[in-house]
């Protein structure tokens, strides 16, 4: 195989986009499928980073356990476990195995199932991190009891919006409405129910999170602007150009000199009398844009291959209909219709592009900093601390509990 799972893995990981935002608890249809993907704004800063470079000597330092049950994770208050996770990781390898035809070895087996675990759980960490950032906002330093308080009745909400929103779509994508049979189609895909509606839950608190830290509509005042575009003014500078239209004919298709000069005259005295140059641009023109009535769209100066050409449409005066102009290709008749002199686009016409432009990165900014302040005060333990900034090793007492042979 030309990629390794682990590799397919990171193209899934990075290739998220997030999706617009969707205000928490409305009373609308269509909801529940997006609400899976709202907070993958803030998850898509961290994942694409996770693990992209690590070599494959690192990625096969850690073992996994045997036990589903085995814990790879602890975020604040809550635990991952890898029975979490499997069930992702063998359907997606079977669809790979099927679509393939190839039976991977256990070597490939195993690295595989260790990448993609390893991805999995990157981005299941982030989604953990923003739930307990937000439940810690709630309850503050109060005791356990009123976390636990806390997160039954948001928990009991968002399980409540699932049915009300998510279910109904996952019914009608899988075409069922039977409970059962719908958890065996998950289940395929290596999901079920429960285990949607505990990552909607998840991801709607998490949304909770990122809705309540990070600015979305920030201000931008017009100082800014004008600094902004003063900083980037030479990307606004707009070279000398013009529109116009034109007339031609090729030496090429003539026995000689004199009969493709008399051919183009004669169409001049026909634009001129005629009253119309496009008219007879495409009845008789032989140059590529003939068939637009030979209309040439805005060129900047020194851009045309013929220099005659050039010198001519930036000099003559507008709308006048040219002489003939002799080139190395044969003869033309050019009748400028719009010039532009060389300067900066003023800042006023770009206002808007520079208001958009600041105020994504003042979002970036604002995401950034909410997930500084996240690592900060969620610690994680996990299988591999080297994937999340600031998480350390699983404590001794559980990596023992992970080995069968501690038990």
């Amino acid at each position: 195989m030309d990629l390794t799972f682990f590799d397919l893995v990171s193209l899934y990981l990075c290739g998220l986009q997030a999706l617009q935002k969707v205000s928490i608890f409305p009373h609308a249809s269509g909801l529940g499928m997006r609400l899976r993907k709202l907070f993958q704004i803030l998850v898509l800063f961290m994942t694409c980073a996770i693990s992209a470079a690590l070599s494959h000597a690192q990625r096969l330092e850690v073992t996994l356990p045997d036990d589903p049950a085995a814990v790879i994770a602890v975020v604040g208050k809550s635990n991952v476990l890898l029975g979490d996770l499997l069930p992702q990781v063998d359907a997606r390898i079977a669809e790979v195995e099927e679509k393939s035809g190839q039976q991977i070895s256990a070597e490939q087996l195993r690295e595989a199932r260790l990448s993609l675990v390893r991805g999995l759980l990157g981005k299941t960490i982030q989604a953990k991190m923003m739930r307990e950032s937000f439940l810690l906002e709630q309850v503050g330093s109060e005791n356990a009891d009123k976390r636990e308080e806390a997160d039954a009745k948001l928990s009991g909400r968002a399980r409540q919006m699932f049915h009300e929103a998510e279910l109904p779509e996952l019914k009608e994508q899988y075409g069922t409405n039977d409970l059962r049979e719908l958890d065996g189609m998950l289940r395929k895909k290596g999901s079920s129910l429960l285990a949607r509606q505990r990552d909607f839950v998840d991801q709607m608190l998490g949304h909770l999170y990122i809705r309540g830290n990070v600015n979305r509509k920030p201000e931008v005042s017009l100082s800014e602007i004008i600094t902004e575009y003063e900083a980037e003014k030479e990307n606004f500078f707009k070279p000398e150009r013009a529109r116009w239209e034109q007339l031609t004919v090729l030496s090429a298709n003539f026995p000689n000199e004199q009969a493709a000069r008399d051919a183009i005259q004669e169409m001049g005295r026909e634009a001129v009398f005629g009253g119309s140059m496009q008219a007879v641009a495409r009845d008789r023109s032989q140059e590529p844009f003939a068939s637009k009535g030979g209309v040439h769209d805005w060129t900047s100066r020194g851009s045309l291959a013929s220099e005659k050409l050039d010198a001519q449409v930036f000099s003559l005066p507008l709308n006048k209909i040219s002489g003939v102009i002799q080139d190395s290709q044969g003869f033309h008749i050019v009748r400028v219709l719009e010039r532009e002199e060389a300067g900066y686009t003023a800042s006023s016409e770009l206002q808007d592009e520079l208001r958009a432009k600041i105020r994504e990165r003042k979002i970036e900014t604002s995401q950034r900093n909410a997930l500084d302040r996240m690592r900060a005060k969620i610690p994680v333990w996990t299988l591999f601390p080297d994937d999340i900034p600031g998480s350390k090793p699983l404590p001794v007492s559980i990596a023992r509990g992970n080995n069968p042979a501690n038990r």
